[in-house]
């Protein structure tokens, strides 16, 4: 019987054949954490009597989630793990370097890896085929200690779309529509495997998307083939090297097969207080909002900013409405600005932030206000999520998002398109 893409991945890294439901220790190929998991790591490394990490140049110490920081703990914290970095040679992607996720997945991760990291959405890195899943600090400790983990092999759900998207509908539409449809506890601990003619049409940007919210319906993993696209976004980003094709097998065993079809998918919204309440847009009350927020591991790429751009471009963010911009890298930043997608968002009223999370945490920087709405395309709306107990957040895509900043309500982008 052949193998899932989660079972090759583990069975070459745990050096023998594994199952689902079988307890593997595989080797690790990147460790990392960020500023809000990463001090409890290193004090767990020194607590469990470790004094190096196993590879320094796969052990990544992120600052993004409060970055800069706005508080004087945060500060502190922050000194901690550059030491950390700077005693054990661990690399640190200090201040505005961007989100872990985002760097990662341009620099660092490679199809038919094993990434682990101390944050839920290090799934991500599933879009470039490799075995991504988050796991606690004290894990994440050990497997940067020693260069091993253990885990569960998870059994695999086949998530097969045909279709094509329509037009003003994006992988956000369609990873909230799958999130509504199966819960956002209905795959825990499953790896999805995202295929068929839809997802394999996206380009890296969709699949980043769609695996970085495989883990808010539960599951471990949110993998993609490695194909043309890999091998096109590794060969862009300078790291042809890194790529090899990588797919299951045409008689992998999977727990369950699920099948969509994208063609008559609309733009989809998910409510308060759930990241699983989710509806189509034009059924959704056009509610008055206050802050639209475009950024996050979610949609922070240039695809997402180019997105919005062209909705915005040569109109006006409607007066009482704040729209904030967070690139998700560096490189992103750049980009955008050398293509004046940047420009177009401040020209339109956008203000934009350095690269980060952002507001996404509700650690700074777009904390809102008593009865605020948010419209913001990142992968979480629980209450509290963005600093404030007494908001509402509405997940969207970055073309929802823009639509929304323009007429001051909740909005289908397809108006403007």
């Amino acid at each position: 019987m052949g193998k899932t893409l989660s079972e090759k991945i583990l069975s070459a890294h745990a050096g023998h054949d594994v199952r689902a439901g079988e307890f593997a220790v595989a080797c690790v190929d990147l460790v990392y954490v960020q500023d809000g998991t990463g001090p409890l790591t290193v004090r767990q490394l020194e607590k469990l009597g470790f004094k190096t990490v196993s590879s320094p140049q796969r052990s990544i110490v992120f600052i993004d989630h409060a970055s800069p920081s706005p508080r004087q703990e945060l500060s502190n914290d922050h000194r901690l793990l550059r030491e950390f970095c700077r005693r054990t040679g661990a690399i640190l992607s200090d201040t505005g370097n961007g989100i872990s996720h985002n760097v990662a997945s341009e620099d660092y991760i490679n199809p038919g890896e094993v990434v682990v990291g101390a944050d839920s959405h290090t799934c991500t890195g599933g879009a470039l085929c490799a075995f991504a899943t988050g796991m606690g600090s004290t894990d994440i400790a050990v497997a940067m200690a020693l260069g091993h983990t253990w885990l569960r092999v998870p059994e695999t759900w086949k998530i097969a779309v045909a279709g094509t998207f329509p037009k003003g509908v994006y992988a956000k539409d369609f990873m909230l529509h799958f999130i509504g449809t199966v819960s956002a506890d209905g795959a825990t601990y499953k790896a999805l495997e995202f295929t068929g003619p839809a997802m394999e049409s996206l380009p890296m940007s969709g699949r980043l998307t769609i695996s970085n919210m495989a883990v808010e319906s539960g599951a471990k993993a949110g993998l993609f083939n490695s194909d043309s696209v890999t091998k096109a976004f590794l060969e862009s980003l300078g790291r042809p090297a890194g790529y090899r094709p990588l797919q299951a097998d045409p008689d992998a065993a999977y727990e369950k097969i699920m099948n969509f079809d994208v063609s008559t998918l609309e733009p989809m919204v998910a409510c308060p207080h759930f990241v699983d309440n989710v509806h189509p847009v034009g059924t959704v009350e056009p509610l008055a909002v206050n802050q639209v927020f475009i950024g996050t591991s979610t949609n922070g790429r240039l695809d997402d900013f180019r997105v919005a751009a062209a909705i915005l471009k040569g109109k006006k963010v409607a007066p009482g409405v704040r729209l904030l911009v967070t690139p998700g890298s560096r490189r992103t930043l750049l980009d955008g600005l050398a293509d004046g997608t940047i420009q177009t968002l401040a020209e339109a009223g956008g203000i934009i932030t350095g690269p980060g999370c952002g507001a996404c945490v509700g650690v700074h920087e777009g904390v809102l206000g008593d009865g605020e709405v948010c419209v913001a395309t990142q992968n979480r709306n629980f209450k509290g999520r963005m600093g404030n107990p007494n908001a509402f957040i509405y997940l969207a895509s970055p073309a929802t998002a823009a639509a929304t900043a323009i007429t001051g309500r909740i909005t289908d982008p397809r108006e403007f398109l």
